[in-house]
């Protein structure tokens, strides 16, 4: 395997060759019954997953395709399985599969049914097993080691394991099987990503699981037999090992030993006198001891990896911050919680920081009315400047900063984890839900992410998606508007709204766009306690636009605005908006042109409301319910330019436009639609 790097803002490890296209990888998963492969499976599964029958049973199996990082492949869940001898027909298949994946071979001509499954035969078996159980499972570890294909073992359940007093030495194991072992919980996503790296490496250093022999004096018990079954001719008729083929013929398989009846009828009588004298020098029956050796050898390698302690005692923080955030039941839960508390944060900050900033420039220019052009101008220059403070110092700021904070901690990427299957729901992959996150801070990054992580229809549904989500412009002007005359129920009532929108419009667009994208290996980091330096730099990354890009449109719109109605002209453009603004809306026929303009940067349309009504006091002009409704127009309107530009250079220009006509759309009808709610509930005698 070879590690390029790829020249970037960050040096990128790329391991080569890449598995893409037509080369993608080829994954089975299996595993005994209650090992958890099920949950393995859904945690990186595609929003699409492709159910069938293994070919002429009633056993289902499950593929999708799933990104490893820069690798694709192509995952299948088989039905679970005790052994691989003797097995019954429903568990045969999918023996075969493993075995020759859609190619049968020689031996099978004579049967006139379909392949097992109608694709290849895995590159990598990845196979699960429960911690607490190792011992019973490692029986299976030995044969599934057989059959000459790569391998790797998810030692799934090590909480359940550590909690009971197992201690399991996972490096030790892997040196004597001579595959990948990889401690997992899969029910929290644990190892899940190091699992799938670790399948994706063994295909490409070539690994193979080390002979896992069966004791010396069943070697030479069998020795004669080994030597008739080591034929050319029977490798290519059957296309297995030599050594598996001789086990299952020792253990006297039916499978096995039908097809050489059918095929070799001539070499069956001599090969049927080896195995009766084989068994003839064995105390017991040849496949009691073939089972009996297997399973001292099993017992054997599990006292020298293992060992029985003391439960592990004191569970630590980490422990229960991970019960929180990633448990099935109650995660969702915690991560509600979590932004509940942010928002919460920034409200009650939000009070104090703008009383000494904003709230203190406006008292100082509240008695400067200018009547000449540049006193105008000078005066929107201020109301612009003020107009950023407000908004930038006391939410903006104070948001990013504590969205930065979650994800430097490893908090953000165990929410995204947990919503993954809230995404399913809506036709996503949770690969993307770390997008929407971001996008709480700036849509822009947040459509960027997703343009990298997802690709087909995933990427063009979570772009337009993240549009709806409130960044932190909309939040601090929600908050800073909603907070002050809704509290915080009118402004939890928004946040709300907005999830729902979403995943209403989720279900939608799912059916837009048919075609599904691959599910994604969600990586869980350790918790670390974020550097003040690193917080700060990328705070600062996320808000630097600022300066560039907002700053110049706030006091540049401000002035414009100023000019409209210093020369009249923004009545005209109120008028062209008022059946928008005044007879949908309900809103006071001047916010027009703030509607108009907002869709340059949503801080411009918040600072032009307040020139537009004369004040900064804009409950003085709007009651609860316009200022809801606005509130709301507000949060599904246009993002702004910059998202359509970064829109247009992620998913084209039919889709941006797209984004465009829907944004609006979603905005003038659901905002319409709670502002009649809102009226009829008004007229409600109390």
């Amino acid at each position: 395997m070879k590690k390029q790097h790829i020249s970037s803002q960050f040096e990128v490890p790329l391991s080569t060759p890449l598995f893409r296209g037509k080369k993608h990888l080829r994954l089975a998963l299996v595993g005994m019954p209650n090992s958890g492969k099920s949950t393995l499976f859904q945690a990186v599964s595609a929003t699409s997953i492709r159910t069938g029958e293994l070919t002429g049973t009633y056993r289902t199996y499950q593929e999708c395709p799933v990104q490893i990082g820069f690798d694709e492949a192509r995952l299948v869940s088989l039905p679970s399985i005790q052994s691989l001898n003797n097995l019954p027909r429903e568990d045969l298949v999918a023996l075969q599969y493993l075995l020759w994946g859609d190619k049968l071979p020689l031996v099978s001509a004579h049967e006139h049914s379909a392949p097992p499954a109608p694709f290849a035969s895995p590159d990598v078996i990845i196979q699960v097993v429960d911690a607490t159980a190792l011992e019973r499972h490692l029986e299976l570890t030995i044969e599934l080691s057989q059959i000459g294909k790569p391998m790797v073992l998810a030692l799934n359940m090590m909480d359940e394991a550590r909690a009971k007093g197992i201690h399991i030495n996972s490096r030790t194991l892997s040196e004597k099987l001579g595959i990948r072992v990889v401690p997992t919980v899969a029910l929290m996503g644990h190892g899940i990503s190091e699992l799938f790296t670790a399948a994706a490496d063994a295909v490409r250093e070539g690994e193979y699981p080390h002979p896992q022999r069966p004791s010396e004096h069943i070697v030479k018990a069998l020795k004669p037999l080994n030597k008739s079954l080591h034929d050319p001719e029977l490798q290519k008729a059957f296309c297995v090992p030599y050594s598996f083929l001789v086990m299952q013929v020792a253990a006297n398989d039916g499978y096995f030993m039908d097809e050489l009846a059918q095929h070799f009828p001539e070499r069956l009588p001599e090969i049927l006198r080896l195995r009766t004298a084989a068994e003839q020098t064995l105390p017991r029956p040849l496949e009691e001891e073939l089972h009996a050796d297997r399973h001292h050898r099993v017992a054997t390698l599990f006292e020298a990896v293992s060992r029985l302690g003391p439960p592990l005692q004191g569970r630590g923080w980490r422990y229960w911050l991970d019960e929180l955030f990633l448990h099935p039941r109650w995660g969702l839960l915690g991560s509600l919680a979590v932004f509940a508390l942010v928002l919460l944060v920034v409200f009650e900050g939000s009070v104090y920081l703008d009383s000494i900033t904003a709230a203190k420039l406006i008292n100082a220019i509240s008695d400067w009315q200018p009547q000449t052009v540049s006193g105008i101008v000078g005066r929107a220059v201020a109301d612009g400047l003020i107009g950023l403070v407000g908004i930038v110092v006391p939410y903006m700021i104070p948001l990013v900063l504590l969205l930065v904070w979650l994800e430097e901690a490893g908090i953000m990427q165990r929410i995204a984890f947990v919503v993954d299957r809230g995404f399913h729901k809506i036709g996503l992959h949770g690969g993307v839900a770390l997008s929407f996150l971001l996008g709480l801070g700036c849509n822009v990054p947040a459509i960027s992410c997703a343009a990298a992580v997802a690709s087909g229809r995933d990427r063009i549904v979570a772009s337009l998606l993240i549009t709806f989500v409130p960044c932190s412009a909309r939040s601090a002007i929600i908050l800073a508007i909603g907070g002050k005359y809704l509290g915080g129920l009118g402004v939890f009532a928004v946040f709300l709204l907005t999830m729902i929108v979403i995943a209403l419009l989720g279900r939608l667009l799912t059916r837009r766009y048919p075609e599904t994208g691959p599910g994604q290996v969600l990586e869980i980091p350790h918790f670390a306690m974020p550097a003040a330096r690193s917080i700060v730099s990328q705070t600062w990354n996320r808000t630097s636009d600022i300066l560039s890009i907002v700053t110049p449109l706030l006091v540049g719109g401000s002035i414009v605005l100023a000019l409209l109605g210093y020369i009249g002209a923004d009545n005209l453009i109120n008028t062209l908006f008022t059946p928008i603004t005044s007879w949908w809306l309900g809103l006071p026929v001047a916010l027009g042109v703030p509607i108009l303009f907002g869709v340059l940067r949503k801080e411009l349309s918040l600072l032009m409301v307040y020139q537009a009504l004369g004040s900064f006091e804009i409950g003085t002009y709007l009651d609860w319910v316009q200022i809801m409704t606005f509130l709301i127009f507000l949060t599904f309107y246009v993002p702004c330019i910059s998202t359509f530009a970064v829109m247009l250079k992620t998913i084209g220009r039919r889709d941006a436009l797209f984004s465009i006509a829907l944004s609006v759309g979603v905005a003038l009808l659901v905002s319409g639609i709670i502002r009649l709610l809102l009226e009829g509930v008004r007229w409600i005698p109390v």
